[in-house]
């Protein structure tokens, strides 16, 4: 039973630090903007879509024998074509992530040694590099970081929560913005997405997959729950003057919340994407390795170079990989159930209806931030 438990909260950590990343950061910025309402309204409907996309991924997980990730099931259940799908969705979407990371964090340092983001883009390379140190220790140092990360993370919510709630003014809270009632949309989904994740979390579950549902709505739920959190005291705090990275005007403590949320994602993302190219890919593991650590550090180069915005990149990597990776996922399901080769722990019913529907709620969200970038 001990044992159980242990794996559970492993797998767990791997799900909430996967999550809460570089999204959670940008959340209170366009809740400042939309409106804090209009952002708790995403929250609540973007987290019960999600919910259930990551139900009937665990589920597809849990039917097919071997370890795979997202690419390696679209190929057995959608063919050549939904892999190829699945891999642009699936790399671009943690590429935009990488790079998010090493922006926020790269401020963030710039701004606690310094007080401004004069020297964001050296942190946010130097940064880079000590990570792919780290993603070279593989799973051992996954489990280890992402345990202390997620305790720290919602240790400083906790705080933050008890030091700024009497400072919150309902007059930033009921500020309403029309004009950009879609803004949340992009940040949000990029904020829930933790997917990628969950074949990491059956390799963390070992042989109690019995626990995955249980992951899944714990994590899920908690995340669900932090996002309404800080993103009602922030802009409550704060109002229009919230910042894109939010934790910038709580001062240096909670400057730290960032970049722990964003340095156990990215461990994690750049673990499933490292695992991807030598599962789903058959590269060995050194190029593999270097395929998720340096490419998005030139990435990276580009982004400052062309002044792209934080909010910007998690808008983007919400809305186009997201979408397209929870759609695939939506495609997936039906045929998991009846070509997996293994009696899951679990079974979701599938319901056209709502798939149709969830499925054009992203096709929808992928449209407007194309025709919003292309414009």
């Amino acid at each position: 039973m001990k044992q159980e438990k242990k794996k559970f909260w492993s797998a767990t950590s791997i799900f909430i630090g996967t999550c809460i990343g570089a999204g959670v950061l940008g959340i209170p910025y366009v809740a400042a903007q939309a409106g804090f309402f209009v952002a708790l309204a995403y929250i609540l409907l973007i987290g019960i879509i999600i919910l259930f996309v990551n139900l009937y991924m665990g589920e597809i997980v849990l039917r097919t024998k071997g370890n795979h990730q997202l690419v390696g099931y679209a190929k057995r259940y959608l063919g050549e074509k939904g892999k190829k799908f699945m891999e642009f969705a699936f790399v671009f979407g943690i590429y935009a992530a990488i790079v998010a990371y090493m922006l926020g964090i790269g401020e963030s340092i710039s701004f606690l040694i310094f007080g401004d983001s004069s020297y964001t883009t050296l942190f946010g390379i130097l940064f880079g590099a000590g990570m792919s140190g780290l993603l070279w220790g593989k799973m051992k140092v996954l489990k280890r970081y992402e345990k202390i990360g997620v305790s720290i993370i919602l240790g400083l919510l906790f705080l933050i929560v008890i030091l700024f709630f009497n400072k919150i003014e309902v007059a930033n809270l009921m500020y309403f913005n029309l004009g950009n009632i879609f803004l949340p949309f992009g940040v949000i989904l990029f904020a829930f997405l933790a997917f990628y994740s969950i074949p990491e979390v059956k390799i963390a579950l070992g042989n109690k997959e019995k626990s995955m549902k249980k992951v899944l709505f714990t994590g899920t739920l908690v995340c669900t729950i932090f996002y309404i959190l800080f993103a009602l005291v922030v802009v409550g705090f704060k109002g229009s003057g919230t910042p894109e990275i939010a934790t910038l005007v709580l001062g240096t403590v909670f400057v730290f919340l960032g970049i722990f949320a964003m340095f156990t994602s990215w461990l994690a993302l750049g673990n499933a994407l490292e695992t991807s190219f030598m599962f789903d890919e058959k590269i060995k593991k050194r190029k593999a390795w270097l395929l998720a650590s340096l490419i998005p550090i030139l990435i990276f180069l580009i982004i400052r170079f062309f002044e792209f915005s934080f909010t910007y990149i998690l808008s983007i990597g919400g809305v186009v990989s997201g979408g397209l990776a929870a759609i695939l996922i939506l495609l997936m399901i039906k045929k998991a159930k009846k070509k997996g080769n293994r009696k899951p722990e679990y079974s979701i019913p599938v319901n056209w209806f709502v798939i149709g529907f969830l499925i054009l709620i992203f096709v929808l969200g992928v449209v407007r931030e194309l025709w919003l970038v292309l414009r």
